[in-house]
């Protein structure tokens, strides 16, 4: 059985900084893309950034230059590492795995979810 478990949320100022973590289990680590999406109060859930496979990166321009993503396979953990936080980034931040191993922006590639921790940023 699957499972994406995430941490790091929390609430901290605009311009601060945190890190979230997805440690999988039941997974292939290596041979998985890792995702991580977002969805904020009233919005729908939006790509943030990926990993492929071969840890090939891609980040959505609204993060790009701030987020970074990047993963452990020795830990089967992936990392998002967010700096100069905005009070926009609020949101619930949600890892996946995609077993096609490339890079996705879309959700439907994603076979496995977590449940999710919460960012807030305070203006």
């Amino acid at each position: 059985q699957v499972q994406l478990v995430e941490s790091g949320g929390g609430l901290v100022q605009a311009g601060g900084s945190l890190r979230l973590a997805c440690a999988a289990s039941g997974l292939s680590s290596r041979s998985n893309a890792r995702g991580w999406f977002r969805r904020a109060p009233g919005k729908e859930r939006e790509f943030v950034a990926a990993s492929s496979r071969m840890m090939n990166t891609y980040a959505a321009d609204s993060v790009k230059g701030r987020f970074t993503i990047s993963r452990d396979n020795g830990k089967k953990t992936v990392y998002l590492q967010m700096n100069s936080l905005k009070f926009e980034d609020t949101a619930i931040y949600y890892c996946a795995a995609d077993p096609s191993g490339v890079i996705h922006a879309y959700q439907s590639y994603y076979d496995y979810w977590g449940q999710g921790t919460q960012v807030t940023v305070s203006s």
